[in-house]
Parts: C-alpha cells; sequence; structure tokens
C-alpha cells in the first residue's frame, strides 16, 4: 500500500489506464466509507461485501462515464455504491416477499463501530448536515444514509413527494454552497 496522496485526477488517470495498483488504492482509501454506507442500507456485513465488491466492479468498468465537472471522484463512487445496495436491499425483499412489511425492519441503525468503518467524521459530513434544517437533515439521512427512495421518504414524513424532493433539491444546494465555496 502506497502512502503517497494521489489527486482525483491521478486516479482517474490510472484506473482509465486499467492499472490495478490505483483500484487497490482507491479501494485502500474509499472502501471502508462505501462499505459503510453499503452496509447501513442492505443490513449485513456480507449483503455490504458483496455489494462494494460490485460497486468496485462497475466503478473500474465505467470509469469513462466519470466526469470530473460534475461532481467529486468520491461521490460517484458513493452513488454506484448506494445504488447497488439499494438493488440488493429491494430484490432481497422481493425474494422474501415481505412488501407488507415496515421499511425498518430492513434499515439498521448505525453502530458506534460503523463510524469509523465509514470514516465519515474524516470527510466532516455529519458536521456540515448538522447545520441544515431538521427536515432537510431527515431527508438526507433517509435517502442516502438508509437508501430510502422519494416516495419512502414521503410516506415516513408524512410530507407530500414534490415537498420532499423540493426540500432535498434545497439541501443539496445549501450542501454545495458550504462543500465548495467558489
Amino acid at each position: 500500500m502506497s502512502t503517497k496522496t494521489r489527486s482525483q485526477k491521478e486516479i482517474v488517470d490510472g484506473l482509465l489506464a486499467k492499472d490495478r495498483a490505483t483500484l487497490g488504492y482507491l479501494f485502500d482509501q474509499y472502501g471502508g466509507a462505501l462499505l459503510g454506507v453499503a452496509r447501513r442500507i442492505v443490513g449485513t456485513k456480507e449483503s455490504a461485501e458483496e455489494v462494494l465488491q460490485d460497486a468496485f466492479l462497475k466503478i473500474w468498468k465505467n470509469i469513462e462515464k466519470f466526469d470530473s465537472e460534475r461532481g467529486r471522484l468520491f461521490t460517484w463512487m458513493l452513488q454506484i455504491t448506494r445504488n447497488e445496495a439499494i438493488d440488493k436491499r429491494r430484490s432481497r425483499i422481493s425474494k422474501e416477499d415481505e412488501k407488507t412489511s415496515s421499511l425498518d425492519l430492513h434499515v439498521y441503525k448505525l453502530e458506534e463501530k460503523d463510524f469509523e468503518e465509514m470514516k465519515i467524521g474524516d470527510i466532516g459530513l455529519r458536521n456540515v448536515i448538522a447545520g441544515l434544517e431538521d427536515d432537510a437533515q431527515e431527508i438526507l439521512n433517509l435517502i442516502y444514509f438508509k437508501g430510502y427512495t422519494h416516495k419512502d421518504v414521503a410516506d415516513q414524513t408524512g410530507m407530500p413527494l414534490g415537498t420532499v424532493k423540493t426540500k432535498l433539491r434545497r439541501a443539496i444546494l445549501e450542501l454545495r454552497k458550504v462543500l465548495d465555496p467558489t
């Protein structure tokens, strides 16, 4: 494992060149955080590890689709991981035929040990989100950390679907201002 920190451009260039060492570096740097997100959505470590493997395979195969003009590499990888985890959870729910069960049965609470695994404190995301309105915090938490859909959030909070989408959009715009003040 190299101790040299690589820039986003160096990482993307390495992945485009199909350099396995770069993939290893990427896994070492971000695997824990992505595993934590996947685990929060799918619930078990084993399922989260499968999701992480699928996500890294998708990242490896689709790196040419990454556009640095649209966002950061970590955000792109996080979205891929989140989508894979949601797909896995939905597939499992469908297979178990638990359509009437509460979604809460499939979403586990974050334990203190998960904070270390996710290294979410390292990127300061919790502190940034804490500065948002309570509704925005709840919506972001449900959608991005627990894997709820917009409709799930509307059902859970009692807000109209359009209100959920509007509040989410405002929260994302506010986060962009805070995280990239340029």
